[in-house]
């Protein structure tokens, strides 16, 4: 069994998820996560919006050591070391935000700014508060396509 680490913030399980934002509609700003107010413009106008799938990476960088609370991630010797990036998700537009998430892969010498990248979910962590039913947690990230 699974479940979504933040089950709020996407459409998975659907077979292609994606990312659920928040698009203004007095300032057109989109967000992420989804708000009910404006960041922009503070408008209460703001409806939910689901993001593009496919994006750029900008920035990206490697966690080398578990990250501070709230964290409920692999710790000590499970911990394993993962890329983080900032992705420039688009549509036939144009860009329409840019996302900070996980990446699938954590080898900097793989790693470049402008590869392209699509939404994918990943395993996280297991939740055995139930030891005779332990739940695979996913979480989304990045693949590199």
């Amino acid at each position: 069994m699974q479940k979504a680490l933040a089950p709020e913030i996407s459409t998975w399980p659907d077979a292609e998820p994606q990312l659920i934002g928040s698009r203004c509609t007095d300032c057109t700003a989109t967000t992420f996560p989804a708000q009910p107010r404006c960041p922009r413009c503070s408008g209460a106008n703001t409806s939910e919006t689901l993001l593009p799938r496919r994006g750029t990476v900008i920035a990206w960088t490697t966690q080398g050591f578990p990250p501070g609370a709230p964290y409920k991630g692999p710790t000590g010797k499970n911990f394993v070391p993962f890329g983080v990036g900032l992705v420039e998700l688009t549509d036939d537009t144009g860009p329409v935000i840019r996302v900070e998430g996980r990446l699938t892969e954590n080898d900097p010498a793989k790693l470049r700014f402008g590869m392209d990248v699509e939404l994918t979910m990943i395993p996280f962590t297991t939740d055995e508060e139930d030891p005779d039913n332990p739940v695979d947690v996913v979480t989304f990230a990045f693949q590199p396509i």
